[in-house]
């Protein structure tokens, strides 16, 4: 057996639904296989042997079974299922209550694994309602660690057993033994290690044939959490070796030459509806610095939501608007500007038109609806619809210094003459791939600014964008204050009413947003209590609300209608727009000051809190209420943190220490595995992967001397930011 021989060449009997399975688990060769690490441990208790049992204990047991049968129950006679398991040391009672069918799936002598709790008496002891999964393995050489048997001057000695990831057709089980059959054969001994012998003792890190023995097998706790944090600084130091080293090649590269004119800069500034807080001056002057340089940037701007991130994109867009190309005494360096939605992308460039209206240089839309471009000839201070034709060749002549779009910024047939500067924005939502298009639209590669308002902390951002410099904008502009935010049980919605009602009154607006877009099948609604956007926009006109002009707005609807409502919300015909998350970026409607979200417990934080940014647009009070449909200890507590963090910064930290960086942002979205994604909360354990990365690549450029670092680490990163 080879590490890189495929799973089918060593198990040759597998089935279509088995190997079906496999490849979703992302297993193909034996080498996946080691890696695909157990989720959890549970411990079977002593010995895990029936006559060792203790009433109450949850066990885990291996035998046969025998007789299984339906039967009544004594005194209520409700239907139920019985049988007894098997092992060398004795045999116990299973007894699954009001569960009859389960005797049919069974038959006498299948070996199986139990998983349930002792009930009954001293005499007559049973396994209550316990879960079964057949075994191909003989009882008797499960009473052991997986790969050795417990030293018998240690007969109570519990026994770990590893639960996996499973997929239909690949039962924890199966992955269980197939390990041990690669560990009797040595496998994992011929995996090389891919860090170097110094830094696993500088760490005091165990070897990589160890940690696999400690991952799948270990004697006790203290092993797996020494693997899990071997492994979880292996993902990163590889992940991080791959960043560092597309930072070195992008600073290879050659960019367009930005004239800065700081006078003029400081001019569009001035022009401004409000001062720029600190922290926007300081992320421009950064990113001026950056433009400075002969080499793209590569920045990470994130900001709580409300706190300026377009004025800063628009003030450095406008320094490159106003640089000649190289050799030129006429035209103009170009900008585009990268949204993941094509409401957020017209919402921009409306907003870009406001700060550019007292400066005469052209910006352009695109969308897969429409071309416009500001200004139009007749009236000048109004945008006009061109035909893509028109607009793609006027892009290509460098007659628009200023591009705003979505995928359709992107696509092969839209060509920039003098490309410098792109900014992409919310840009957890593109991947890889959609950046490097921009990146690689011209012979020299653009300075490139990333922005998000979706609060990511520190660990994650070192880790996921070890390429990119941090800039952050953590100050509020002057005069905002900050959001009222209450949640209310179902007693207390009233108070949400009213105050809707008070804002309504004095000409604000409001949004109500809901979990679903329709109301379930009647018949597949079993728990299903989430409130819908058309149910609740009916509801609202003809029992709360029957005065207010309310409209809709979800994901399902056509460009054209979510277009026409927000339109009509941001000129106030609609008063209160009762929507989907599909507002949670970007949406900018000033005159909004109170938002009600139903079914908060359904939302992440940070998703509440971008919710909550669609209110926080102007210097009037506004009222944030969560109205959850439950209130379980869980709830409660991430309500409670909703409620009394001071920031979005805040409020994600809080929701790494509780759920982890998996919950957060999403393990399977970013591409990082479930232990790196935990491994984020020791910040310690990240910035000592990012240090020793950096150090390697400096000392190493290329990494001609680590050929197996440079390949995992490639692999690390195509993974990374996965769609």
């Amino acid at each position: 057996m080879n590490p890189l021989d495929p799973v089918e060449k060593s198990f040759p009997r597998l089935k279509p639904d088995q190997k079906r399975a496999l490849l979703k688990l992302r297993i193909r060769t034996l080498r996946d296989l080691l890696y695909h690490f157990p989720a959890r441990y549970e411990n079977a208790g002593p010995t895990g042997t029936v006559a060792a049992l203790a009433l109450g204990a949850d066990v885990t047991l291996y035998g046969t079974i025998r007789k299984p049968e339906t039967k009544k129950s004594w005194k209520s006679r409700r239907p139920m299922a019985q049988a007894w398991l098997e092992d060398a040391s004795g045999r116990v009672k299973l007894m699954w209550f009001s569960q009859p069918y389960i005797a049919k799936t069974l038959h006498d002598g299948m070996v199986a694994k139990v998983r349930g709790r002792v009930g009954g008496s001293e005499r007559n002891r049973y396994v209550a309602n316990p879960e079964i999964e057949r075994s191909t393995v003989n009882p008797e050489a499960i009473h052991q660690t997986l790969f050795r048997e417990a030293p018998e001057t240690e007969p109570e000695a519990h026994t770990l057993h590893p639960v996996y990831p499973e997929s239909q057709g690949i039962s924890s089980l199966w992955l269980q033994h197939a390990v041990r059959k690669l560990f009797e054969a040595r496998v994992h001994e011929q995996v090389p290690d891919p860090i170097p012998p110094d830094l696993l003792a500088h760490y005091k890190l165990p070897t990589l044939g160890s940690a696999l023995v400690f991952m799948h097998a270990p004697q006790k706790r203290e092993d797996a959490a020494a693997a899990k944090k071997r492994f979880a600084f292996e993902e990163i130091f590889l992940l991080q070796i791959a960043l560092q080293e597309q930072r070195r090649n992008a600073e290879q590269e050659r960019a367009l030459q930005v004239n800065i004119d700081r006078a003029a800069l400081a001019d569009f500034i001035a022009t401004f509806p409000f001062p720029p807080t600190g922290a926007q001056q300081r992320a421009i002057e950064s990113i001026v610095c950056d433009f400075e340089q002969s080499h793209p940037m590569l920045r990470l701007l994130e900001g709580d939501v409300g706190s300026g991130k377009t004025a800063v994109a628009a003030a450095t867009a406008y320094l490159v608007a106003i640089s000649r190309p190289p050799g030129r005494i006429a035209g103009a360096l170009q900008v585009a500007y990268l949204c993941p939605t094509e409401i957020l992308a017209k919402q921009h460039f409306s907003t870009f038109v406001s700060y550019f209206k007292d400066h005469p240089i052209p910006i352009g839309l695109v969308t897969g609806s429409e071309c416009r471009k500001f200004p139009s000839r007749v009236p000048y201070q109004e945008s006009a619809h061109l035909s893509k034709a028109t607009f793609k060749k006027m892009v290509a002549n460098g007659e628009v210094p200023i591009v705003i779009g979505t995928h359709a910024l992107i696509e092969k047939s839209l060509s920039f003459k003098h490309l410098a500067y792109a900014i992409v924005d919310e840009q957890h939502r593109f991947g890889t791939a959609h950046r490097q298009k921009l990146v690689t639209k011209d012979k020299t590669a653009p300075h490139l600014l990333s922005m998000t308002a979706t609060p990511i902390p520190r660990t994650l951002a070192l880790t996921l964008y070890g390429d990119l410099d941090l800039s952050l904008l953590d100050e509020m502009p002057k005069g905002r204050k900050p959001v009222i935010t209450e949640v209310l049980g179902p007693e207390k919605r009233e108070a949400a009413y009213e105050r809707a009602r008070i804002e309504l009154a004095a000409g604000r607006q409001a949004y109500v947003i809901c979990p679903r877009i329709d109301e379930p099948d009647p018949d597949k609604a079993l728990a299903i209590q989430a409130k819908s956007v058309k149910a609740e926009a009916e509801r609202l006109k003809k029992d709360v609300f029957p005065d207010a002009r309310i409209g809709i707005l979800h994901s399902k609807m056509r460009p054209g209608e979510k277009e026409a409502a927000m339109d009509s919300f941001a000129a106030g015909a609609i008063q209160i727009l009762v929507a989907t998350s599909v507002v949670e970026v970007g949406v900018n409607v000033p005159n909004a000051t109170v938002i009600l979200i139903e079914g908060a417990e359904r939302f992440g934080l940070a998703q509440l809190h971008q919710l909550r940014g669609r209110i926080i647009r102007s210097t009037r009070q506004a009222y944030c209420f969560a109205l959850p449909e439950s209130f379980g200890e869980a709830t409660k507590e991430r309500m409670k943190a909703f409620t009394t963090a001071k920031n979005g910064f805040e409020l994600a930290e809080y929701d790494l220490a509780l759920r982890g960086a998996g919950a957060l942002a999403g393990g399977k979205q970013w591409g990082v595995s479930d232990i790196a994604m935990e491994a984020l909360k020791n910040v310690r354990l990240v910035e000592a992967a990012r240090t020793e990365a950096a150090r390697l690549v400096a000392n190493d450029p290329g990494l001609a001397h680590h050929p197996m670092l440079a390949d995992r680490a490639r692999n690390a990163l195509s993974n990374l930011h996965m769609e």
